[in-house]
């Protein structure tokens, strides 16, 4: 996850993967796992990050199979410096580069969030309060959720899990019950702190078109107009039921040559609220999830129409009889390589 690595300068990566042993004739052990085909594969690397560590180590683990009391395999333990690729701080998602040998990676069944259903298996796997290795079982516990990312841009369409999700899980996989990669932990639902039995996966195959751009890219472009919106739970407080408020509207955006006003504090120490954006070209926007996703659509340079209800003030002659008029606006998107359309708070 962005919110994992954004604070570090270096990391490492830990791969854990079977040390082969000599045949001495005794009982013998065959590290395997069934892969989506529902043949066997070789065992692969259990993965740890850490934002410390400058030299590759190898340890060995004896790990007690599950096959018999006093039978044994030895695990190695090699760890690599690793490098940022690239971010996308909208989606908490980063993508990190680590050069091990090929006999150490062994990539993960990727498969497809598209068409999960509630009920289904889900195995998350992280490093929970430091106790590295760990897995736990669950249930998808629901779809189509909403998470906010680190810069307070939703995330749409996020897995639900009732599997143990705490601290130290994040940036772990979400398997479904064939062992197939379906989501990336990201986040929980809890007032302590701990596992609530709510937690949150981005779906994979929003992780692997964004992990594909930022391999190629090394960032991800978004279309935006420029401005700073407030949250919809906070507009509705303030009476605004359909719609985004704009609080700001900076001089070099988009949005601000088109004409569009943010909200301002007056020279009375009055509020006067700003534009209320409810149309993007067709679609209907009610809340700023539907702005932004509204926007995924687009390419910086694409010219869009927004429809704002705005406050007309010119002839009234108090707050009582202001009227409010429709204003459409052609705004043509600039190029965000951070995704910083901002959120914010309702000034005070």
């Amino acid at each position: 996850n962005y919110h994992v690595v954004r604070n570090a300068r270096s990391a490492q990566i830990a791969f854990l993967t079977k040390k082969e042993q000599p045949n001495t004739g005794g009982n013998s052990f065959s590290s395997t796992t069934l892969s989506a085909s529902g043949k066997s594969s070789n065992f692969g690397p259990i993965m740890k990050t850490s934002s410390s560590g400058n030299n590759m180590n190898d340890e060995v683990f004896p790990y007690t199979s599950a096959r018999g009391v006093g039978e044994t395999v030895d695990f190695k333990r090699s760890v690599y410096k690793a490098r940022v690729v690239g971010v996308d701080p909208g989606k908490d998602i980063a993508v990190l580069k680590v050069d091990a040998p090929v006999d150490d990676l062994y990539p993960i069944n990727v498969g497809t969030s598209s068409g999960l259903r509630v009920g289904q298996s889900s195995l998350a796997i992280g490093n929970p309060f430091g106790l590295d290795h760990t897995l736990t079982s669950g249930v998808i516990s629901g779809i189509g959720r909403e998470v906010r990312s680190p810069i307070g841009r939703p995330i749409t369409n996020v897995i639900q899990t009732d599997a143990a999700i705490n601290p130290g899980n994040s940036g772990g996989p979400l398997l479904d019950g064939n062992g197939r990669l379906i989501g990336m932990n990201t986040a929980i639902y809890s007032p302590s702190g701990g596992s609530a039995g709510i937690g949150f996966a981005i779906p994979v195959d929003a992780v692997k078109y964004i992990v594909d751009t930022l391999i190629r890219d090394g960032q991800v472009v978004r279309a935006i107009m420029g401005v700073s919106l407030l949250e919809s739970k906070q507009a509705r407080a303030l009476g605004i039921n359909k719609g985004v408020l704009v609080l700001d509207v900076p001089t070099d955006s988009p949005a601000f040559r088109a004409g569009m006003k943010g909200t301002r504090r007056t020279e009375y120490g009055l509020v006067e609220i700003g534009d209320i954006i409810t149309k993007v070209n067709d679609t209907p926007i009610n809340k700023e999830a539907d702005l932004f996703e509204s926007l995924e659509k687009f390419k910086p340079g694409d010219t869009v129409t927004v429809i704002v209800n705005r406050v007309d003030r010119s002839d009234a002659e108090s707050a009582e009889t202001m009227k409010v008029k429709e204003v459409t606006l052609n705004i043509t998107l600039k190029a965000s390589s951070s995704s910083r359309q901002q959120l914010l708070p309702f000034p005070d």
